[in-house]
């Protein structure tokens, strides 16, 4: 007979979902998700803090990891990156915010299906390229762009970075959170293949796509209802 599997940590992931859109420090978040999840466990507390402890020293040369290339990035904005970017698609009349985010989220999540998660990321590709490419898109269409609009345009490519990201990772066998899930079933009597666990996440990986596809979709009409609107008014005050 089975081992009924308790469900009681998976409220980790409701604090998660609760503390965002709170807009709770994202820091305290986490470590209180994993303290309750811990708990729901029953995991005594010297094995919450060795758990906690432990994975803080795995991680602990990352941020080293993201700030060596800020350097390099910095000094190829100071030469004119963003501009460069927003001129040249600028040139491509098709393009517009949405489409441009929609291809940039299918090439980050099958390179991040492939392991290659550091060839996007916010500091090194949103920032200098992705948004500035989506505001040079949307300013060749309607012209200057008020400081909101800018702000959606660089919320979205922010977003489409880590939709990409997070859901096409998850179908790399040798991604950590696989491992983690695989060696977690294991401690409670189920053993499951990497592979399958992978090969699970790849409908995951298409929904998510599809899903956000569809929000990027929706993104240009919303743009060019806006937009046309405010380029019509504006119109009719010199007129």
């Amino acid at each position: 007979m089975a081992t009924p599997v308790s469900l009681w940590p998976l409220i980790g992931v409701a604090v998660i979902i609760v503390g965002f859109v709170l807009r709770f420090n994202p820091m305290l978040i986490v470590a209180a998700a994993a303290i309750i999840t811990g708990f729901a466990a029953h995991f005594p507390p010297e094995r919450i803090l060795s758990a906690i402890g432990t994975g803080f020293l795995k991680t602990r040369n990352i941020p080293l990891i993201i700030l060596l290339p800020l350097a390099v990035i910095g000094l190829l904005e100071r030469h004119g990156l963003r501009e460069r970017a927003q001129i040249w698609i600028s040139g491509i009349r098709a393009a517009t915010a949405g489409r441009l985010l929609i291809v940039y989220l299918l090439v980050r999540e099958l390179t991040a299906a492939v392991g290659l998660t550091g060839l996007g990321g916010h500091p090194q590709m949103v920032r200098p390229l992705l948004a500035p490419m989506a505001e040079g898109a949307t300013e060749a269409r309607y012209g200057k762009l008020s400081d909101a609009v800018r702000y959606k345009l660089r919320a979205y490519s922010a977003a489409t970075d880590n939709v990409g990201l997070f859901f096409g990772e998850d179908i790399f066998v040798a991604f950590g959170a696989i491992v983690l899930m695989v060696t977690f079933l294991k401690e409670a009597g189920i053993i499951v293949e990497p592979m399958h666990v992978a090969v699970w996440g790849i409908p995951t990986a298409i929904c998510a796509f599809l899903i956000h596809g569809f929000r990027l979709w929706l993104l240009d009409r919303q743009l060019t209802r806006e937009l046309d609107a405010l380029t019509r008014n504006v119109a009719g005050e010199k007129a």
